[in-house]
């Protein structure tokens, strides 16, 4: 195994818990995040997806645990944790949380890469998790949280553009990106003062969702999806704008548009296992539409946290913005039609 550093995984004192694991044969990691740290495990036995979750908030692990485990049970495509000798899936050592789950052999796709078919199962499976969340989240499960989500207040969104555009115009070395990011700025700025009356009421908190449905969390094999990972957001929600907020990463296109085709052969498919009326799935891609008009987290990781890691994503993301706005109707006809 390569030399261990101080961020490495226990892995003898770890892995003595497994004791049908078998002996540590690798781990390297396959992704850092904010929210925790992966590793590939291989032992005699096997592989693994070792997860280190940096935040330590043991109950809130443990009730995703719970969630996965039923939701396996009832047949959804997810990649549950491995119980250890006592019956736990969260192994804390020297004040560190982790949860071994099985390897799963897939890789991502997304929305250009999915048939109008697939596009359909899709929307199926994300209905189906919500439906299925539903039945297995204990209400004593339910965690403290809003009961009504406040649409982004333009004042405030007005402020942070000023801001942000204070940062872009003052970066050295400037470089195509700061140009890019000071053009849709002013751009953005523009937008929001053409449609500020537009502020969406508060939505309702509706039920349990992922949080974070998108293809990096998606794992297929061959043409179907193998698992749903990444369960660190799962939370209460309106059900519907997870729907919607995945529907615009699956399927954004390079240049900033949605494939509406696509996204309506989802959101069909979506509403049927969901049970969403086009009412619903109409105000949640108003509502989406608004969070992205006000949503600036790509600049703010760039110019306020030196963050750079989602700058490939903004050229879309920002296209996007101006490109819904536009096709305002013909986006929400998607969603609803």
């Amino acid at each position: 195994m390569p030399r261990s550093s101080v961020n490495d995984p226990p892995l003898v004192p770890l892995l003595r818990r497994y004791p049908d694991v078998g002996e540590p044969l690798s781990c390297r990691p396959v992704a850092l995040g904010l929210l925790n740290r992966g590793y590939r495990l291989a032992t005699t036995r096997g592989a693994y997806f070792l997860k280190h979750h940096l935040d330590g908030d043991h109950d809130a692990i443990a009730r995703q645990h719970r969630a996965t485990r039923r939701l396996h049970a009832l047949g959804v495509p997810v990649a549950p944790p491995v119980e250890d000798t006592a019956g736990s899936t969260v192994a804390v050592i020297g004040g560190r949380c982790y949860a071994l789950h099985p390897w799963i052999d897939g890789r991502h796709r997304d929305g250009a890469q999915l048939t109008a078919g697939q596009s359909r199962r899709l929307g199926s499976l994300l209905g189906t998790v919500h439906t299925r969340l539903a039945q297995v989240m204990d209400p004593a499960e339910r965690p403290e949280g809003p009961d009504a989500y406040a649409g982004a207040d333009p004042e405030e969104t007005f402020t942070l553009i000023e801001s942000l555009l204070r940062l872009a115009r003052a970066a050295r070395p400037r470089d195509s990106f700061d140009t890019l990011a000071e053009h849709r700025l002013l751009q953005r700025r523009a937008l929001l003062e053409e449609h500020a009356d537009r502020r969406p009421p508060p939505g309702r908190a509706g039920g349990w969702v992922h949080g974070d449905f998108h293809p990096l969390n998606l794992l297929y094999r061959g043409a179907e999806p193998a698992a749903i990972v990444d369960w660190d957001r799962l939370g209460v929600q309106p059900r519907a704008e997870e729907a919607v907020r995945a529907a615009a990463i699956f399927f954004v296109q390079p240049a900033g548009q949605l494939d509406l085709p696509k996204v309506r052969a989802y959101a069909r498919a979506y509403r049927r296992a969901a049970g969403a009326d086009a009412a619903e799935m109409a105000a949640a891609a108003h509502r989406v539409w608004w969070e992205r008009l006000n949503d600036f987290w790509i600049l703010r990781w760039r110019y306020e946290l030196d963050d750079r890691r989602a700058d490939p994503q903004f050229p879309a993301v920002s296209a996007l913005v101006v490109w819904w706005t536009r096709e305002y109707d013909a986006v929400r006809d998607a969603f609803a039609g």
